[in-house]
């Protein structure tokens, strides 16, 4: 019954929508989002609205744009991130200072956060109804960074917590919420380790530290290094943190004029983008940069279930597309066309 619903609800979307520009009126359909892909699409940079794509999970099925054409209005600018908590879905909106709030199985609006926002980045839930939003402030003042924390009760920020400049991703483990500084506009090397509402402690890493994963007791962190355009290039690095002790326990470097990005993990092994190429490490022999798999200079990866899910932006003005790769044989499955930037991949289960 889930799938006729669903199929009788794409059918009425696809009859009225021919581009990712048009609009179409629906009622609401129960659960029509309930198994798939969310790819998040940042849209263009100063005067446009991002949005979602869905791509049901046998991939019979990609629905565009699926906030603005359940809830006839746009998210805004730009579509950063989207994170969950039982049965909602938090979508950052950062150039719009804003969270918007919908049911993550029909995409029904249900409730917006617009005031304590300053140019969200990411959004972890925990337990307990609480959630945290990395938050910039203004991207040039050094000062003013701060993680919100919110309410999942009533949709509102209870508390703020001021941290090192440019906090971006953030994840939950042991309890903790761990935030990667990657620096805003600038270039940081801390990751800020959160308890309840304050700062516990900071965790020195390399420049700037772009992506998380954990592993058991191990927190992997990938750092980008310094580009040469700041005039003092550093090598990217992969730096092994204790979850037990939050210290440092080793850290691999690449060559200087390497910058790697976006890392995922699958079973015991890591996976980033680095020169137009994806990389395979194991965590049980880091040598870096280990063994390129796949061609493709992608915005971000995300691997799952022998399965590595990577977004290609293309030229960041037009249609991007999110493809899917077998690790096993490192072979392209399938292909399929997002909206403008797509910056973010998350699963719907």
């Amino acid at each position: 019954m889930k799938k006729i619903i669903f199929m009788a609800f794409t059918a009425l979307l696809f009859a009225a929508c021919s581009s990712d520009d048009d609009t179409v009126e629906t009622e609401i359909v129960p659960e029509a989002f309930a198994e798939g892909i969310f790819v998040t699409n940042e849209g263009p940079f100063n005067n446009g609205s991002g949005n979602i794509t869905f791509i049901s999970e046998d991939y019979s099925t990609v629905a565009q744009n699926i906030f603005r054409n359940v809830n006839g209005k746009e998210l805004g600018n730009i579509v950063q991130s989207m994170g969950f908590t039982e049965d909602n879905a938090y979508i950052v909106v950062s150039n719009s200072h804003k969270i918007e709030i919908a049911n993550r199985y029909s995409f029904e609006s249900i409730d917006s956060i617009t005031t304590g926002l300053d140019n969200p980045r990411y959004f972890v839930s925990v337990a307990g109804n609480k959630g945290y939003v990395t938050n910039w402030g203004d991207p040039i003042d050094n000062t003013d960074d701060y993680l919100a924390v919110l309410d999942l009760r009533n949709n509102t920020i209870s508390a703020t917590i001021p941290v090192d400049f440019g906090p971006e991703r953030l994840l939950e483990a042991n309890n903790k919420i761990y935030v990667a500084h990657q620096g805003g506009y600038g270039q940081n090397n801390k990751i800020s380790v959160i308890s309840g509402n304050s700062v516990e402690s900071i965790i020195t890493v390399g420049d700037v530290p772009n992506s998380m994963v954990v592993m058991g007791n191990t927190l992997y962190v990938l750092c980008g290094g310094m580009p040469d355009y700041t005039g003092t290039e550093t090598a990217g690095s992969i730096v092994k943190v204790d979850l037990g002790t939050n210290q440092v326990m080793e850290t691999f470097t690449f060559g200087t004029t390497e910058h790697p990005s976006s890392l995922t993990m699958d079973g015991s092994n890591l996976f980033y983008n680095l020169d137009g190429k994806v990389y395979k490490v194991s965590t049980a022999s880091i040598n870096l940069p280990g063994t390129a798999i796949i061609d493709g200079n992608f915005y971000t990866l995300q691997a799952k279930n022998g399965l590595l899910y990577a977004a290609d932006a293309k030229n960041y003005a037009s249609q991007g597309s999110l493809l899917i790769y077998d690790i096993a044989t490192n072979q392209q499955l399938e292909e399929f066309q997002t909206g403008i930037v797509p910056g973010g991949i998350y699963f719907n289960e």
